[in-house]
């Protein structure tokens, strides 16, 4: 990971405006060294302008010493430099300083302005110098040599600084953006980490509620109807045998159909039939977790549930056959269809049985032995159900066989329902009983 912006800045722990100890030694060195130079260069001064020497050595020192402020304030530094330059001294000083001056965040103009003014101060000086050398006879060159020797030592002495000092800002600037984007980028990358983390923990949640409501519609119904028939079963064991018998058989037939589809079920999810991407088992080693992610076992639980409705249903013509369970569990059941009967896709078939099959469980469970009206009614462009109970003709007789209810049956059915586009309504009823009303677009 790269380092940004605020820990860059955090990092940077130099004494008072220096960022860094090192750039401080550096400016310290710098400085030194212009004080020394200038200090040298103010003896031949002193001697030209007949001032005590020792005058001119500390003017030259004060100077030369300017340089230590260049970071801070390099405007400054370039002013002292042009100021001193006709006393031929600072020439380290003005090349640093033009050079801090350009790199700096200034206003062009301002770095423009400057320079100019180093350019024709040093243009002047060194005219004037040369032309007085050649005066006194210390240079026997061509009276051309006088503009050329200005004009070569003017420009070597600003130019160079000058154009290094605008690259490297440049330069600089351009890393300072690269990083400020860095910077950002880690920003929206870990935002976008967080946002899949939450989208992640929401599709688990959605994936876990899908598993919960496969295997309620696919076992929840038969072991329902097992606990009917066994308490029906206890109860008739001595007084009729044949019933008895006949309860029994009920008992395993429904037994064996649960196991089945549980298998069918439990056997998809662990083998990773049907899940994208999965073409090898995982390793023994691996965690559960790791062998199955959760965020596939959704897929693989309506992989199994789509597969048993292609394979063995539910489908809406076998709803004569779990009638005909809830009636061999002591339940009368009155069924009406209307309209043309006709096939629908597999999502609507399977949505439609499990709301008549999870309506007719909940009247097992907390109204056994009341009487259920199915209705079903095949209209042109939707399918509508219906199943009301009337009361139980006791008032204990819901908890009678002990039935557990777990309150998933309601929601599950809406879910259902709703995923197709569809509407769903349950409550009670005006008459004490209860009523579970559904219509499902045909499309």
């Amino acid at each position: 990971m790269t380092t940004t912006g605020a820990d860059h800045a955090t990092a940077l722990t130099g004494p008072w405006w220096w960022s860094r100890w090192r750039s401080a030694v550096l400016d310290g060195a710098l400085a030194l060294v212009s004080a020394l130079e200038c200090g040298a260069e103010g003896i031949p001064f002193a001697r030209d302008a007949g001032v005590p020497l020792s005058a001119g050595i500390v003017f030259g020192l004060l100077a030369g010493s300017v340089l230590l402020l260049r970071r801070k304030w390099p405007i400054a530094v370039v002013l002292v430099s042009i100021a001193i330059t006709p006393a031929q001294m600072g020439f380290l000083m003005g090349i640093v300083g033009l050079y801090t001056l350009a790199a700096a965040e200034l206003p062009r103009r301002i770095i423009v302005a400057l320079a100019g003014m180093s350019l024709v101060g040093m243009l002047i000086v060194t005219f004037v110098r040369v032309k007085q050398d050649m005066a006194r006879g210390d240079l026997t060159l061509g009276d051309w040599f006088v503009p050329f020797a200005a004009v070569t030592t003017s420009l070597g002495l600003t130019a160079p600084p000058v154009l290094l000092g605008l690259y490297v800002g440049a330069r600089r600037r351009l890393m300072e953006s690269l990083r400020e984007r860095a910077d950002s980028l880690e920003r929206e990358l870990q935002l976008l980490a967080e946002r899949a983390e939450e989208r992640a923990e929401w599709a688990r949640g959605e994936e876990r509620t899908r598993i919960a409501r496969e295997m309620h519609d696919v076992v929840a119904h038969r072991v329902s109807l097992m606990v009917v028939h066994a308490a029906a079963l206890q109860a008739v064991a001595r007084k009729d045998p044949e019933k008895a018998v006949r309860n029994a058989a009920l008992v395993g037939d429904m037994g064996r159909q649960a196991l089945t589809e549980l298998r069918e079920m439990l056997g998809v999810l662990r083998s990773g039939e049907g899940i994208p991407g999965r073409t090898a088992p995982a390793p023994a080693s691996a965690p559960a977790s790791a062998a199955v992610p959760l965020a596939a076992v959704g897929v693989a639980a309506a992989a199994a549930a789509s597969r048993v409705v292609e394979e063995d249903g539910p489908w809406l013509s076998e709803l004569d056959v779990l009638i005909g369970q809830s009636a061999a569990a002591g339940m009368v059941v009155d069924l009406s269809v209307e309209g043309e009967v006709r096939s629908y896709t597999v999502e609507i078939e399977q949505t439609a049985f499990r709301v008549v099959q999870e309506a007719l469980t909940n009247v097992h469970k907390h109204a056994a032995g009341a009487k259920t009206h199915v209705r079903l009614a095949h209209r042109v462009a939707e399918i509508a159900m219906q199943v009301e109970n009337e009361p139980p003709p006791e008032p204990a007789s819901a908890a009678s066989a002990g039935l557990p209810s777990g309150g998933n049956g309601l929601v599950g059915m809406r879910e259902r329902v709703l995923g197709l586009g569809g509407v769903f309504v349950s409550g009670p009823t005006d008459a004490g009983g209860f009523r579970v009303s559904a219509v499902i677009p045909a499309a």
